[in-house]
C-alpha cells in the first residue's frame, strides 16, 4: 500500500515543481472517469491504494475518530480543540465540528470502495489473484466505513451500488439492523476473497484475518455470540494472526511485521505524517498532547503487570527521543493528568535523525482484541470460567508473573480489556454495549468525579440513556438533504 503512496507523492511533487516554473506550458494529458480509468491490473491496485490513503486523513482515522472515545473514564481530552470538550462531557449538539469532520471521509471511503467493486470486475488485463485481492480489499474497506458510521451514529444512509451507478446520493437513513447486514455481507465477501497474509512488498494490506476480526466485532455488537465465537476462533487458530511474543512488540518501530496487527495505519517517514501518533505525544516532544490518560486507568493495572509501563508514561519515567541527548525525563508539565500514552510515543534513533517515528504502524485492531471478544462471548453464553483459557493466553503473554484467572466472569473480562487495549479506542464503546446488556451502569461510572492529577480538577460526565448511545448526524448534512435525512432521536 505505502509503495503506491510514495509513487503518488513523488508525482505530485514533480508536477507541483514543474507547474511553478512553466504553469502556462502544461497540456492536459487526458481526463479519467470511472468509465475509462479501470483498464488493467495497475489501475486496479492504484484505485484500491487510493481507498487506503483516506486512513491518513487527520479528520478521519488520523485523529477525529479517536475523539469518540474521550468521554470514557480513561481519558482527559486535553488539546486545544474546543469541539472535543463537548464530546468528552457529552454536551455536544448536532453542530459540533468533531461530529461533522469525519462524516464525509467515511462516505468517501464507501464511495471509492464501491467504485472499485463496480469496475474492477470489468478489467480483463488482470490476474485472478490480484483481482480477488483487490475486490476483497474494496469490500472490507467499504464495510469499515459503514462500521464507523454505525458505531458512532446508529441508523445511517446506505448507498447501494445501484444508487452509485445512478449517482443518487441523497437517500434516507437505513435502520441499524440493515446497516449491520450490509457490513456483514461485505465482510463475508472479503473473507472469501482476501489472502491469509502478504509478503513484505504488500505489508499493511488487509487480510482474511482482518475481515474475520471485524466480523467477530460486528457479531459481538449484534449480540450474535455463537457466530462471534465461530468466527473469532478462525483468527485465534491461525498462526498468521498469532499474538506477538511480547506486548511491547506491538508498539515499537518494528511492529509493521507483527502478526498481531490485523489492521493498522502505516505511514512513511518524510512522506506521510502519522497524525494519530502525533496527537498523543507531548507538545515539547513534537506532538500535540491530546487524549491524556487519567489516574483511574493507571490504577486499573495490577502489580507486576508490564502493560502499565508499556502503555503509560508517568512522571519520572525516562524515554529516548532520539535527539542525541540520551534519556529524557517525563515531567509533570508535559501533561495535565501526569500521564501520556507511551505506546504511541515512538521516536527515531539519533542515527535516523530523531523526532517522531512515522514508520510506526498504529494498531487499529489486534488479535488480542479478538481473543478477549471470544472469551466474552463464551462467558456470556456458557457462564463464568468458559473464557479462562483465552484470557490467560493474553495475560501470560503480558507476563508469566500475572496470576492465572480461574472461573473468570465479566468483571475479570472487563478489567482485561481495559488494561490490554488502553488507548486503542475501545473503552467507551465497550462500556456502552455492556450498559445496554445491563452488565455495567455506565451512568454511575461516568457520573462519578474522575481524578485528574496533578492539577486540582476533576472530570464528571453525565450519561443520559438512550440519547448518548449514539451521536447525532451532523446538522449540516441534515440541512443539505432538504428533509431526506431525519435526525437521531433526542437531538
Amino acid at each position: 500500500m505505502k509503495s503506491k503512496i510514495i509513487i503518488y507523492t513523488v508525482i505530485v511533487f514533480a508536477l507541483f515543481n514543474n507547474a511553478c516554473k512553466k504553469a502556462l506550458d502544461l497540456k492536459q494529458q487526458g481526463v479519467y472517469t470511472s468509465d475509462n480509468y479501470f483498464r488493467n491490473e495497475v489501475d486496479a491496485v492504484n484505485a484500491v491504494s487510493g481507498i487506503y490513503s483516506l486512513l491518513e486523513e487527520e479528520d478521519y482515522i488520523g485523529h477525529a475518530e479517536a475523539t469518540f472515545d474521550v468521554p470514557s473514564d480513561d481519558y482527559w481530552r486535553s488539546g486545544d480543540h474546543g469541539e472535543d470538550e463537548g464530546i468528552e462531557n457529552l454536551t455536544y449538539d448536532a453542530s459540533n465540528a468533531a461530529i461533522r469532520y469525519p462524516w464525509k471521509w467515511r462516505y468517501e471511503e464507501i464511495n471509492r470502495s464501491t467504485n472499485c467493486v463496480i469496475n474492477i470486475p470489468k478489467i480483463t488485463a488482470i490476474s485472478t489473484e490480484v483481482k480477488n485481492r483487490s475486490m476483497g480489499e474494496a469490500y472490507f474497506l467499504r464495510a469499515f466505513g459503514y462500521w464507523r458510521l454505525m458505531i458512532i451514529h446508529g441508523d445511517v444512509p446506505i448507498i447501494t451500488e445501484e444508487d452509485y451507478t445512478k449517482q443518487i446520493f441523497n437517500v434516507p437513513k437505513s435502520s441499524i439492523e440493515d446497516v449491520r447486514k450490509q457490513i456483514e455481507s461485505d465482510l463475508l465477501k472479503a473473507v472469501e476473497l482476501l489472502p491469509e497474509s502478504y509478503g513484505a512488498t504488500d505489508r499493511g494490506r488487509v487480510s482474511k484475518g482482518t475481515a474475520l476480526g471485524f466480523l467477530t466485532k460486528l457479531y459481538m455488537y449484534w449480540e450474535k455470540f455463537p457466530e462471534a465465537i465461530a468466527t473469532g476462533q478462525k483468527v485465534i487458530s491461525n498462526s498468521h494472526y498469532a499474538l506477538a511474543a511480547n506486548y511491547t512488540d506491538n508498539f515499537t518501530r518494528a511492529n509493521e511485521n507483527s502478526t498481531e496487527l490485523l489492521f493498522s495505519i502505516q505511514a512513511v517517514q518524510n512522506v506521510v505524517q502519522n497524525d494519530f501518533t502525533v496527537y498523543y505525544i507531548p507538545r515539547p516532544w513534537g506532538g500535540y498532547g491530546f487524549s491524556q490518560p487519567l489516574q483511574g486507568l493507571a490504577n486499573e493495572f495490577e502489580a507486576n503487570d508490564p502493560r502499565k509501563a508499556a502503555t503509560l508514561l508517568s512522571v519520572g519515567d525516562k524515554i529516548d527521543l532520539g535527539d542525541g541527548n540520551g534519556l529524557t525525563t517525563f515531567t509533570a508539565d508535559l501533561s495535565a493528568t501526569g500521564f501520556a500514552f507511551k505506546k504511541y510515543a515512538v521516536f527515531n534513533t539519533a542515527a535516523d535523525g530523531g523526532g517522531v517515528d512515522h514508520t510506526f504502524a498504529v494498531p487499529l485492531m489486534r488479535s488480542a482484541d479478538i481473543y478477549l471478544l471470544v472469551a466474552e462471548a463464551l462467558i456470556r453464553t456458557q457462564g463464568a470460567g468458559a473464557g479462562d483459557a483465552l484470557i490467560n493466553q493474553v495475560r501470560h503473554r503480558a507476563s508469566p508473573l500475572l496470576p492465572a484467572v480461574s472461573g473468570a466472569g465479566m468483571t475479570q473480562l472487563i478489567h482485561e480489556r481495559r488494561v490490554e487495549l488502553a488507548g486503542e479506542g475501545e473503552r467507551h464503546q465497550d462500556l456502552m454495549r455492556w450498559d445496554k446488556a445491563k452488565i455495567v451502569d455506565i451512568a454511575a461510572i461516568y457520573n462519578l468525579p474522575v481524578s485528574k492529577a496533578p492539577i486540582d480538577q476533576s472530570k464528571t460526565v453525565t450519561f443520559i440513556r438512550p440519547k448518548n448511545y449514539y451521536f447525532p448526524l451532523p446538522q449540516v448534512e441534515i440541512d443539505k438533504s432538504k428533509g431526506v435525512l431525519v435526525q437521531n432521536p433526542n437531538f
